[in-house]
């Protein structure tokens, strides 16, 4: 369990120096001073419950120190969440008041759970909430405050961050849309801690079961949820990324047999170094959307150049893929030899839109015609 800490404070640590860094980079981004000070106050409450840190704050500052301070941490860690969507889904002006508005039920639960602790007797205060003595009203004031606020807080949260997954596009919209979920979800679950709670202090006996597994099953349900949908809109990115980047090498890699021929005939056309050779095309992995589009603007050349010996052969101003792939090598042999050409340039197996990937897919008609008529 030390070792999981360990590896999650490192994490923490690491995230919270690449917000300061890039609050360096813009000191006035209101919405990333939330995000930065939501990872310090996470970090913050996570880190008392270290055995070290929680017996050192409950020796300098009374039993049940670490407790409060990890509450209390949390709950900014949870506001700041909140200012965070507020910026994002709101403007600056009314972001900015309703964030001051937020801050007030936060101060006031800080102060009651704070009372809380003090006046509890010194044999209950800083129990984990499992084993806490809820029949102690401070103790049983300490959690339901706490729980309260929470509630508060996430629902309002997730209400801002549905409002601001309307104003978003996919897939934006979708991981905002599983973010406020899951919120939604942490918000019910403290709900039903809260009703546990009551039922803890007023009542003669536990909460019943049927309660407790609907909160672990909300929080199991909802914690994940949580990273999903802050983590989708970057995840289907890279996906898209990777797709588009394997359709590139994918053609970068059939365009080969029409390269070859026509790099052969017009050297001087390569826009940059020649590949090695095809087993280093088929490990390859960075510069791939620059190999491709260079492959087809030379592939794409060298068409051009050939053409007028193309059109002595019959082939005409339009040729599909197919009639061009027929007579190409006949033509650059016609190019080599040095025959004049006695025609104008030819528009041979032209896109039918006006895209690069279009011109690919004709280009790739071409090659694989080629490799069937060699």
């Amino acid at each position: 369990m030390t070792v999981v800490m360990c590896l999650t404070a490192a994490l923490f640590v690491l995230a919270i120096l690449w917000k300061i860094y890039q609050l360096t980079q813009a000191p006035y981004d209101r919405a990333l001073r939330a995000v930065t000070a939501c990872l310090v106050c996470t970090a913050g409450s996570f880190s008392t419950g270290f055995p070290p840190e929680k017996r050192a704050l409950d020796a300098a500052l009374g039993t049940g120190a670490a407790s409060l301070l990890s509450n209390v941490l949390l709950l900014a860690a949870v506001h700041s969440l909140l200012t965070f969507f507020l910026h994002s889904a709101a403007d600056r002006h009314r972001a900015t008041r309703r964030a001051r508005l937020e801050a007030v039920p936060l101060a006031v639960t800080a102060i009651v759970i704070t009372v809380a602790t003090v006046t509890a007797p010194a044999g209950v205060r800083g129990r984990p909430y499992a084993q806490a003595d809820l029949h102690t009203p401070q103790v049983a004031v300490f959690f339901v405050a706490a729980q309260l606020y929470l509630v508060h807080a996430l629902a309002t949260t997730a209400r801002w961050t549905a409002r601001y997954a309307r104003m978003s596009q996919k897939p934006s919209a979708t991981g905002l849309w599983i973010t406020a979920g899951s919120l939604a979800g942490m918000a019910a679950a403290n709900a039903l801690r809260v009703v546990m709670d009551l039922t803890g202090w007023f009542g003669n006996g536990s909460a019943p079961a049927g309660l407790s597994h609907s909160v672990a099953l909300l929080f199991a349900l909802a914690v994940p949820a949580f990273v999903v949908g802050l983590s989708y809109p970057g995840l289907a990115m890279r996906l898209a990324g990777f797709r588009i980047w394997r359709q590139h090498r994918r053609t970068y890699q059939r365009l080969r047999p029409l390269w070859d021929l026509l790099h052969d005939a017009f050297p001087q056309d390569a826009l940059g170094r020649t590949p090695g050779g095809k087993w280093r095309e088929a490990v390859r992995v960075r510069g791939v959307h620059r190999s491709y589009y260079r492959r087809v603007i030379e592939c794409r050349d060298g068409l051009v150049r050939v053409s007028p010996y193309l059109a002595q052969l019959g082939v005409q101003d339009g040729a599909s893929p197919q009639a061009v792939a027929e007579h190409l090598r006949a033509a650059l042999c016609a190019q080599a030899a040095g025959t004049p050409a006695t025609t104008e340039a030819l528009a041979v197996a032209l896109p039918g839109e006006d895209s690069i990937d279009a011109d690919a897919r004709q280009l790739v008609a071409v090659a694989e015609a080629l490799v069937k008529t060699a």
